[in-house]
C-alpha cells in the first residue's frame, strides 16, 4: 500500500496527521474548489483499502521533513478496472512539483501494479492549476459540464478528464493487463 517517489511517500493516514490535515483542509484558498468537508479527520481518511472498491485516501508525506503536505484520493469502481482521483496539497507546497509527483506515483501504481484500464478526474473549471496538472501528467480533457455542480452556494462548471492505461504504459503493456 506504500507508494514511494523521489521525494514523497504516499501512505495510509495516521492519527498524528490530524494537525497538518486540519491546517491545509481548512485553508479557504485550498478548500475553494473542493466539495469535501473541511472537518474530515485523519481517522476518517484512514479507512478503506486501496485495492477494493470505494475511496482510499493516500497521505502525501514529504520524506525530507517527514511531514504531511497533502493527500491523493482514489475512488476505485466496483469493476476494479477503473477509478477516479482527486488531490489536495497544502498551499506552502504549491509550485514545487510535489502534486505532480504524487499524482504520477499514484497513476503508475494504478496502471502498472493494479492493472486499471482507465483513471478519470474532475475539477472545477476555475481551478486552472489542477486542470494544468492533469494535462501535464497525461490526462485528456474529455468534457466540460456547464453549470453542473452546486457547491458553496453557487453553480460551477466542471471539467472532465480521462487517462487510459495504453496512454500511460503503452499499447503492448496495457494489452497484457
Amino acid at each position: 500500500m506504500l507508494i514511494t517517489t523521489d521525494r514523497l511517500v504516499l501512505r495510509r493516514f495516521r492519527a498524528a496527521d490530524q494537525p497538518a490535515l486540519a491546517a491545509y483542509r481548512t485553508d479557504p484558498d485550498i478548500a475553494r474548489y473542493q466539495d469535501w468537508n473541511p472537518a474530515t479527520t485523519a481517522t476518517d481518511l484512514a479507512h478503506g483499502e486501496p485495492d477494493k472498491p470505494g475511496w482510499f485516501q493516500y497521505a502525501v508525506e514529504l520524506v525530507a521533513e517527514r511531514r504531511l503536505i497533502g493527500d491523493v484520493g482514489v475512488n476505485t469502481h466496483d469493476n476494479l478496472r477503473q477509478a477516479s482521483i482527486g488531490f489536495t496539497l497544502a498551499a506552502a507546497f504549491h509550485g514545487k512539483g510535489y502534486a505532480t509527483e504524487a499524482v504520477r506515483g499514484v497513476l503508475d501504481h494504478l496502471f502498472r501494479v493494479r492493472g486499471l484500464h482507465k483513471v478519470s478526474a474532475e475539477c472545477d473549471a476555475r481551478n486552472t492549476a489542477s486542470a494544468r496538472l492533469l494535462t501535464r501528467v497525461g490526462f485528456t480533457q474529455e468534457g466540460h459540464l456547464r453549470s453542473h455542480t452546486w457547491i458553496k452556494n453557487e453553480w460551477t462548471d466542471d471539467l472532465l478528464f480521462g487517462l487510459l492505461a495504453t496512454e500511460w504504459i503503452g499499447d503492448d503493456a496495457a494489452a497484457q493487463t
